[in-house]
């Protein structure tokens, strides 16, 4: 049975979600979310710039593993508040059981800016 949902998608609509590459470099609670959440700060190298991302990870992720990580993030969507932050890229990961989010990354280390496709 076709999923009619997948099959209405045209390529020129995956090609319109600009997904990177980058490091984070930086860490912090974020104790004003309502759900369980750090503020990220992430190096999409010389083209992008540093973005910043609110990321519900604290189930799996402690702050100092993420340091220095290598993430996917879609970098194209409009600027999301949350309370008084403001989140400029997002952050991509496989949503499991109770929301158990595990992140996209690089397999090994690739500079940061490169396009997922």
């Amino acid at each position: 049975m076709e999923n009619k949902a997948v099959t209405s998608l045209l390529w020129s609509d995956f090609e319109k979600v600009d997904m990177r590459i980058g490091t984070i470099i930086s860490v912090d609670e974020f104790p004003e979310a309502r759900k369980p959440a750090y503020k990220l700060t992430i190096d999409f190298g010389h083209e992008l710039g540093q973005r910043k991302s609110s990321a519900q990870i604290t189930k799996r992720y402690h702050k100092d593993d993420l340091l220095g990580k290598q993430v996917v993030a879609v970098v194209n969507f409009p600027v999301k508040q949350i309370g008084n932050f403001f989140s400029d890229c997002l952050v991509l990961g496989s949503v499991g059981e109770d929301q158990d989010i595990v992140l996209l990354t690089s397999d090994m280390p690739i500079e940061n800016g490169l396009r997922v496709g």
